[in-house]
Formats: C-alpha cells, structure tokens, sequence
C-alpha cells in the first residue's frame, strides 16, 4: 500500500489554466467497439474547457459528469445520436498533467485503447507539451461528505481533516478470482506519483466473461495487448503483472478520470470500496445537487475568488 504524498506536493500550482503547447494525434483501436480511430488532441482557449469533438459527425460534447449516458464496463458521454465511450483513461491522464483546456477529435466512438493504460495518453501529452495559458484554475472543494451507495460497494468525498490541500484517494477492490482477490490502495494525485504508481496500470478482465461481452457488443477491440485476462487463479497475459496490486491500481486510475468530469480539480477526499463507474457518476451527480456540498473556486496570485457552480 502506498503512503499518502507531504501535503505540500500538489498536483498543481493554483495558478493559471493549462493546455497544450501544440497538436498531436494518434491512431488505434477502440477496446469496446474495436473501431479503427484517429485520436488529435488540440490546444484550445482559456475557458474552453475539455471538449470532444465528433469529427465523422461534426457535434462536440464537453467531458462534463451531466453528460455522461452510459457506464456499462466504461464511462460514456453524449449529445443527440454521438457519442463517446471508454473516455477514463484519457480524463485521468488530464487530470494528472493539469490540463484544463483541451479539445479532442475523434472520427469514431472511442479513444484508441492503446495498452488499456492511461501511459500512452500521458506520452502524448508530455510530447506536446503541457502550458499554462492565462485565467484562473478552478477547484471544486468539498466542504462535507457525499456517499452514493449501492450492493454494498460505495464511493464518498470528503473534506480534508485539517484544512490540508490537494486531492487525495484510498480506494479498496474484492474479486472471487483468485488471481486479484482482495486489494486496497492508497494515492495523492500530483503528476509524478500518477506517471510512477498509476498510468500504466492496465484494464483488466475475467476469461469466463469475454463471450458474454462480446455479445453484448462489448470488448470488441480488447486482446491480451490491451488488457489483462484472468482465469481465477492464473494472469494469462506472457509477460505477467506491471505491478502486484495492478488491478486496484487500474480501478484508481478509473476513479480519477471519472471524477474529472467535475470540470475542476478537486480538493478533497476519495474514499470508495468496490466502486465502478456508475457510482463514480453518481457521486458527482450526489454533490452538484447540493450547493451545501461544494465550493467551486478560481485562484490566482494574490487572491482565491469564490464562484456560483454552472
């Protein structure tokens, strides 16, 4: 189990907001869909916020938490007849690196799964470049605890004990298969801890599963290059684990991805146990539906300004 950072490491300073330096794109496959896809990621102005562009139908959807229709094995969002899924991975690499403005063009209905981490998403990042580009950087502070429960798995935030900084996660999984068994983990976000504990920590799978997936018109794209498959007791993967704890730590990175869909930073805690993306959903949903919940605020040099939440 990992210990949490010094409270003076933040994921980022509380200064201006972030983009990227200049264009980059990729090509893939969708791990649901199996899709060929051309990912470009673009700098986008101050305020833009994170935004996905269908380019094959020319609609764009902001990668906001109210957007979400669809959690079924992925987080997916959607406007009218487009929609993207599997979008986790790529938030939790954004979320890592600080970017607040971005925009993402896709010409199919996923993000490439690459490895089914989010490693490549971050090196697509650092290569282009991640620059702070005037404003104000939000944070969304909790200012007392959220719970969404459900089949006795749950997921809360709550404030920090002692006016502490940052965003830190304590999250613990429970599988029948012996291969992942019982797993907790614990984490606070800042860039370095994210490229070192958590990005390449994989998706991962049951084998007794993939058929009924797959007629469910699901992991379509996924193989053992993109995601971990495990028979009970066995890994089938060749080359084994990335880490021993690689399943929690995927399950972590969800969570971070997932609840960058605030729009903002978060400032607070994490704390779930055999949580997914339905109840990361629903626990955003749970503290925007109270203003009592949450302080959404911008800070600059000199000055920290509180805001009405959109």
């Amino acid at each position: 189990m990992s210990s949490l950072r010094d409270r003076s490491s933040m994921i980022q300073d509380a200064a201006a907001r972030r983009t990227l330096k200049a264009p980059i794109s990729a090509v893939g496959r969708g791990l649901h869909s199996g899709e060929a896809v051309r990912i470009t990621l673009r700098p986008a102005p101050v305020n833009h916020g994170i935004v996905f562009r269908r380019v094959d139908l020319g609609v764009d959807v902001p990668a906001r938490y109210d957007n979400v229709i669809d959690t079924r094995l992925c987080t997916m969002i959607g406007r009218g007849a487009a929609r993207i899924g599997t979008i986790e991975h790529l938030m939790a690499a954004l979320a890592a690196a600080g970017v607040d403005d971005l925009l993402i063009e896709l010409d199919a209905a996923e993000p490439p799964v690459f490895d089914g981490s989010a490693a490549p998403f971050s090196f697509l990042l650092e290569s282009a470049g991640v620059i702070e580009h005037g404003g104000a950087r939000p944070a969304l502070e909790i200012l007392r605890p959220v719970r969404v429960e459900q089949n006795g798995a749950f997921a809360e935030l709550r404030p920090h004990l002692d006016g502490g900084s940052g965003f830190d996660l304590s999250l613990s999984i429970e599988f029948a298969a012996r291969a992942i068994g019982a797993q907790a983990y614990q984490f606070r976000l800042s860039a370095e801890g994210f490229a070192a504990e958590i990005a390449r920590a994989r998706t991962f799978t049951l084998k007794g599963e993939i058929e009924a997936l797959r007629k469910a018109g699901l992991a379509r794209g996924g193989s053992l290059a993109n995601a971990v498959v495990v028979d009970d007791g066995q890994v089938l993967n060749r080359e084994g684990l990335r880490y021993d704890d690689e399943f929690v730590r995927h399950k972590l990175l969800d969570v971070i991805g997932d609840l960058y869909l605030a729009g903002a930073r978060i400032e607070g805690r994490f704390i779930g146990s055999r949580t997914g993306h339905a109840l990361n959903n629903q626990l955003l949903r749970a503290v925007f539906a109270n203003r009592a919940n949450y302080r959404l605020a911008v800070s600059a040099p000199g000055a920290t300004l509180q805001l009405t939440a959109a």
